[in-house]
């Protein structure tokens, strides 16, 4: 067995260990402070394969696949969890992505009756459901870019629902990968792009003034001021 190998099985092993010393030493079995089922998950170098474990306290699954979500879902499934696989990716043409409505210093719920109508007829290619507790769209919508999907859905629910969506549920803003136009990256600017809209208005500051600023800052033909005239 090769030296990476073993350190792995080594830090694999290590880690159940540690974590059954700690449950001994607070009482009480695994379970640690409603943290349910543990999953640890491992990749054979050798075969490819990846092996998942999973501890709910009171008994260990293992679960062998050709991949760590596969793996994964399959203990979660064991120990009576749905299992999340991921899905494939969509038709070329076609963006996939997660609106959310949360103002800047709100927290609506789901129920909240402003939904009512997006909840019962959300725009085609849309399902309406909680996300964080808090009102979603899960999406896969026609667009050329990521960006271009977006824009269009927020339109849409904007002139007809009267609600702007600003959020596409990225946390981290601070985060950067360059994936491509349909990636993550996208995702944050998108994110971004999003908050400016919703929280420049607020201020103050028009669309035409926020896009203004992108021209003048990043480059592009800046529109005329018509008090420059």
């Amino acid at each position: 067995m090769s030296e990476p190998v073993e350190a792995a099985e080594f830090a694999f092993e290590l880690g159940w260990r540690l974590r059954g010393l700690e449950a001994a030493l607070g009482g009480g079995g695994w379970r640690r402070g409603g943290a349910g089922l543990a999953v640890r998950v491992r990749r054979d170098e050798a075969g490819g394969t990846w092996t998942a474990v999973g501890d709910d306290g009171r008994r260990r699954v293992t679960r062998v696949a050709g991949s760590a979500d596969e793996a994964t879902a399959q203990v979660q499934e064991a120990f009576g969890v749905e299992g999340w696989r991921p899905q494939p990716p969509p038709p070329p043409g076609w963006q996939r992505f997660t609106l959310l409505h949360r103002p800047a210093g709100e927290c609506p719920p789901y129920e909240d009756p402003r939904y009512d109508r997006l909840r019962a007829r959300p725009p085609r290619g849309c399902v309406a459901e909680p996300v964080g507790g808090g009102f979603g769209l899960r999406c896969e919508r026609p667009g050329a870019r990521l960006l271009d999907a977006v824009a269009a859905t927020c339109a849409e629910v904007r002139e007809g629902y009267g609600l702007l969506l600003c959020d596409l549920g990225v946390e981290k803003v601070q985060e950067w990968v360059e994936d491509g136009p349909d990636g993550w990256g996208a995702e944050i600017v998108g994110q971004l792009l999003l908050m400016v809209a919703e929280r420049g208005p607020r201020l103050g500051y028009s669309v035409e003034d926020l896009a203004g600023f992108l021209r003048m800052a990043a480059g592009g033909a800046v529109p005329a001021d018509p008090g420059r005239e």
